[in-house]
């Protein structure tokens, strides 16, 4: 069989993570493909478009009619423009040259399938937990009008993933819970393919003892709940490490003792030093898959999870570090900063946890997301 044409469409390109390198992934499987977004800022689109050894000269990203609005309004925040993004991905140029549409998906996205007739595959890095999650959103914003507005553009965002639905002929979840919400909230069975890490580009240092301090690495937003990796930390006595900034940090800041260093935003190697040196990673939110711990498990290191969420498909109690008990946020704290108190990171067998990293490599995704797309191909 002809190898299918493929297009690709993404949420948005405004900040390079790990949704970004996906797509980034996607477009090496498929190096002709075309690239569509309602919203790209030019930076991020030169990010993707290195991670996926691409050139400005060959096939690119295109935005839409919502793009040129975001130009001209002077590319300040895309958040005024999330009520017009929908219908930006209905509009979407795609029924030309594509065989197959592969959607990355986190919150519109695949309205994207209402504008073609091609079959469309979604890899869905989660249904909209802020438009399905009340407590999500509670936790997203502190203000009361900032809980309406977000709860109003949920219902706009539900209204859409629901009305794509039928149009999906295969769906992608990033992890297990991924998986379940989608069974939970669109009613849909899924793959579970998870993504890709570069997990070559970390690696343990079996001559250097670990340190006594704690790890959290990432950005400082609400949902990744740094906030409990402080408090347990205070609660046991333990020296904490946070490396990332972000909006919460002020807030953050503001909780912290002296047991708490803020190291801000840092470089790879200095991230790669720190996962070598700590006794272990926190990983007090629900991630839906989790990058960073998989990196910090690369360089040999356990990590302290809460059992929920992605952390259910890469950490496994024991063996590769530990999780805590979900539940309310004083028991969370206090099972946290129990097991912070008697860990050794010497229990842990740092050959075994880097081998555990390496099973979410690039390769391993590409290949598993190219056969079911080659798969729904064949079947049209």
């Amino acid at each position: 069989m002809t190898a299918p044409r493929v297009a690709i469409v993404h949420e948005r390109f405004t900040e390079f993570g790990g949704s970004e390198r996906v797509v980034a992934e996607f477009m090496k499987s498929w190096p002709q493909a075309k690239v569509f977004a309602p919203i790209t800022e030019p930076a991020c689109r030169h990010q993707v478009l290195g991670a996926a050894g691409r050139s400005d000269t060959g096939p690119t990203i295109t935005g839409s009619w919502l793009d040129r609005i975001h130009s001209a309004t002077g590319r300040k925040s895309h958040a005024p423009l999330l009520p017009l993004v929908s219908k930006a991905f209905r509009d979407l140029p795609l029924q030309e040259n594509a065989d197959v549409v592969l959607v990355s998906h986190h919150s519109f996205a695949t309205q994207a399938a209402l504008a073609t007739e091609a079959p469309v595959v979604a890899y869905v890095h989660s249904p909209a937990r802020w438009a399905w999650d009340k407590t999500f959103r509670d936790h997203e914003m502190a203000s009361r009008a900032g809980r309406v507005a977000l709860s109003t553009l949920g219902g706009l965002a539900r209204r859409g993933e629901l009305r794509a639905a039928p149009r999906l002929s295969h769906v992608i979840a990033n992890s297990q819970a991924v998986a379940q919400r989608i069974q939970d909230w669109w009613g849909l069975p899924s793959s579970v393919v998870n993504p890709p890490v570069r997990t070559d580009r970390f690696s343990p240092d079996q001559s250097a003892p670990r340190e006594d301090f704690y790890l959290f690495a990432g950005r400082l937003v609400p949902y990744k709940r740094p906030d409990l990796a402080i408090r347990a930390a205070q609660r046991a006595g333990c020296r904490l490490v946070i490396l990332g900034d972000g909006r919460f940090r002020e807030h953050l800041e503001t909780i912290a003792g002296p047991e708490t260093t803020f190291l801000g935003a840092a470089s790879d190697d200095v991230l790669h030093d720190m996962y070598r040196r700590c006794r272990a990673l926190l990983m007090p939110g629900i991630e839906d898959f989790g990058i960073v711990p998989v990196e910090a498990m690369a360089c040999g290191t356990p990590v302290l999870a809460l059992g929920a969420g992605g952390a259910l498909d890469t950490v496994v109690p024991g063996v590769t570090g530990e999780h805590i008990h979900p539940g309310p946020d004083e028991a969370v704290i206090a099972g946290l900063a129990s097991t912070m108190r008697d860990f050794d990171p010497a229990d842990y067998d740092t050959t075994t946890i880097a081998a555990k990293a390496s099973t979410f490599s690039p390769e391993r995704f590409r290949a598993r997301v190219a056969d079911i797309v080659h798969s729904v191909a064949a079947n049209v």
